[in-house]
């Protein structure tokens, strides 16, 4: 049976990724799971990270690359972090399973990537651009999912306790020109396997330019440009976690501890 198409070039990831020299998303996205890793009242013995960035991320333990099928094995770890990688799975809820799958009971996940605000006036821009110099369109930035998405995947994933949230680094840059070079410089240029396979023509990217300019130029003259940054938290399932209470089984009624009037609502009559 054939499977549905793949959506990132992994021979061109990697490419990139190995011509990659700039890492302060990587670097911003381990700042913030160190502090929430401040937060949990757990010393972590068995860490293990999944990430395309080795070089940042082993600071936290060992680092292997988030390859469509992971190395790893059951109930290996208490702590596995995905390391801003996510956005580009093919599968990304076989890579959330895997990384439960290697998670002892009660282990904690976290996943970086980045969010569907992540350069969405550089996708309008590009898009426009090429309806108007070619009249035609061709996949070139990255769909990133919604938080309010991401979050159930946790969920179908089999974790417990899920949770999804997200910051935004804004970064600025001289123009479309310097936000491009560094986005290679980040090994996040164009890797979806539907890309075109030919240079752009050189008026598509100019025009994009302009574009861009007039959309995210703020009054210093400089482009702001957001990445988003979603975290997605959750822990291996174990007996000793909190349980939501069966319907029926309070203790107390919620009208009488907020001290309000509880009114019965108007029953619709029965038909006949």
């Amino acid at each position: 049976m054939q499977g549905p198409p793949l959506l990132t070039d992994r021979t061109a990831l990697l490419r990139n990724r190995a011509r990659a020299s700039e890492t302060f998303l990587h670097e911003a996205a381990l700042a913030d799971v160190e502090e929430r890793l401040k937060e949990v009242n757990r010393t972590f013995t068995h860490p293990l990270v999944v990430s395309g960035c080795s070089g940042v991320w082993q600071k936290l333990g060992p680092v292997i690359p988030d390859d469509d099928v992971l190395p790893v094995a059951a109930g290996a770890h208490d702590l596995v972090v995905h390391g801003l990688a996510l956005h580009w799975a093919n599968d990304p809820v076989g890579q959330l399973v895997q990384c439960r799958r290697t998670l002892r009971p009660d282990g904690l996940f976290l996943g970086l990537m980045l969010g569907g605000q992540t350069l969405s006036d550089l996708r309008t821009a590009l898009a426009e651009a090429e309806a108007e110099v070619t009249a035609g369109l061709s996949p070139r930035v990255l769909p990133m999912g919604e938080i309010r998405d991401l979050g159930a995947l946790l969920q179908r994933a089999g974790f417990a306790l899920p949770v999804a949230d997200s910051f935004t680094l804004t970064v600025a840059y001289r123009d479309g020109w310097h936000l491009m070079r560094d986005l290679r410089a980040m090994g996040e240029g164009n890797a979806l396997a539907a890309r075109l396979r030919h240079p752009t023509r050189a008026g598509v990217l100019g025009r994009a330019v302009e574009l861009l300019a007039q959309r995210a130029r703020g009054p210093d003259g400089l482009l702001h440009v957001p990445y988003e940054i979603i975290c997605l938290t959750g822990w291996a399932p174990a007996d000793s976690q909190p349980k939501p209470l069966r319907p029926g089984s309070a203790a107390a009624r919620l009208a009488d501890v907020l001290g309000s009037v509880e009114t019965p609502l108007p029953r619709p009559p029965l038909d006949g």
